[in-house]
């Protein structure tokens, strides 16, 4: 009885033995690079650069081709040739380069463009310059000005100083991806300076905004169109001032949009308006205008 007891302690022991040492621990590492690469298609661009980190098979991973390109918009490849020209040769460039690239503010059209990816979404945004619009008497300087400062994108903004008839007039032809966008005229009363370092807006020109309200139009080469007004409000402060949305349903193909600001009414002038430009973004982006 006593031989039965011991045998089996030993079998026991070889049993225990067996079950600790024969299988090998899994790990990350053990899991294919290419497994991962298509659970990361699930996560957000940022999600995606935070696994990255885990180990050196996820970082691998992550710089798949086939997971950067479907965080791409359809027209990336069009975007990336309006922005690096038409003769940039896109196979010796990483998908994941392409994102990076176009996440960050890309000028065109002699610099009077700006075009950029949001970083989480890979939506389209568009800023257009005051420089790109054409103004009524903008080459009198007795009128307008371009104005310098740090505070545009772009550097410098249209001043006026007084007229009696205001009209500005823009228009853009690109190729969005499907979706729906929102236009916005980015405009402050008062005249941005600086003065001992600090920024201080003089606002001695501002007058005429509150006897009529400024008209707001756009329309697009699909027949879509919109019409509003309202009065300037805020001097001394940027605000963002609606003009319409429209929708893309045949992404890739060129969509006309033309756009205007006007308050036409000639029984009083208007004076102390800064047009920094237009920004064309999706329209569940109104919340964050304040960053462009």
């Amino acid at each position: 009885m006593g031989a039965g007891v011991s045998t089996s302690a030993a079998e026991n022991d070889e049993v225990g033995t067996f079950s600790l040492s024969s299988p090998q621990a899994t790990t990350f590492d053990d899991v294919p690079e290419n497994c991962i690469s298509s659970l990361m298609m699930s996560f957000d661009p940022q999600e995606i650069c935070t696994l990255a980190r885990v180990n050196k098979a996820f970082h691998r991973a992550s710089s798949a081709d086939f997971v950067w390109e479907s965080k791409l918009p359809s027209n990336y490849q069009l975007l990336l040739k309006k922005v690096l020209g038409q003769h940039t040769d896109l196979s010796s460039i990483t998908k994941k380069e392409i994102y990076a690239k176009l996440c960050t503010p890309n000028f065109f059209d002699h610099g009077t463009k700006e075009i950029w990816l949001d970083r989480c979404s890979a939506q389209v945004c568009l800023f257009i310059s005051s420089k790109a619009f054409k103004i009524t008497g903008i080459d009198d300087r007795r009128y307008w000005n371009y104005v310098p400062t740090e505070e545009s994108r772009f550097k410098s903004v249209a001043y006026l100083q007084q007229m009696w008839w205001v009209e500005v007039m823009g228009e853009l032809e690109f190729e969005f991806p499907k979706g729906n966008y929102s236009v916005f005229f980015k405009l402050q009363l008062g005249k941005p300076t600086k003065r001992l370092g600090r920024r201080v807006c003089n606002l001695d020109q501002v007058h005429g905004w509150d006897i009529k309200p400024v008209r707001f139009q756009l329309s697009t080469s699909d027949g879509q169109s919109s019409l509003s007004q309202c009065y300037l409000r805020g001097p001394g402060e940027w605000a963002h001032y609606h003009v319409g949305d429209f929708a893309v349903e045949k992404p890739n193909e060129p969509t006309n949009i033309k756009f205007s600001l006007a308050q036409i009414d000639c029984t009083h002038t208007k004076g102390g308006l800064c047009i920094d430009g237009v920004v064309i973004c999706p329209k569940d982006f109104s919340e964050r205008l304040k960053q462009i």
